[in-house]
């Protein structure tokens, strides 16, 4: 089962703040890989990450074709450090989109100023530490 912490929903929905922004990970279908900051990385639910893809290019062709991703976190200041493994799904319109957008970190939007982004939802199968060690699994 998988249920994020307290700890994990209050770093990750302050990383760009606290200047530990989230790494994105991603492969596309002949396996060549892509890995990029996301600094709108959150908390969507217990069980899930989002973030808002306001670029639409490498993440998101990967994504469109190969759904499986991960995401790494580091606070250097906490010591706290994960990877986060699951399936990713776009959303381009609706009310998912308009609640990633909503609660998107300002210094993220305002990249995006027409609001032509889409909003990422990342439902998560695995949690681990940075050894490996499987904390949460699905």
């Amino acid at each position: 089962m998988i249920k994020l912490i307290d700890q994990m929903k209050y770093l990750i929905n302050n990383a760009l703040e606290n200047r530990c922004p989230c790494v994105l990970a991603t492969a596309a279908p002949d396996g060549e890989p892509d890995i990029g900051f996301k600094g709108s990385m959150m908390v969507f639910d217990d069980e899930s990450l989002a973030y808002w893809e306001r670029t639409k290019r490498q993440h998101l062709k990967n994504i469109t074709a190969n759904r499986k991703v991960v995401v790494l976190f580091r606070d250097g200041k906490s010591k706290a450090a994960w990877r986060f493994q699951g399936l990713a799904e776009v959303h381009e319109d609706g009310a998912i989109r308009d609640q990633v957008m909503a609660r998107t970190v300002p210094a993220e939007l305002e990249k995006d100023p027409d609001r032509k982004g889409a909003a990422v939802v990342i439902k998560l199968d695995k949690i681990t530490n940075m050894g490996g060690q499987v904390l949460q699994s699905r």
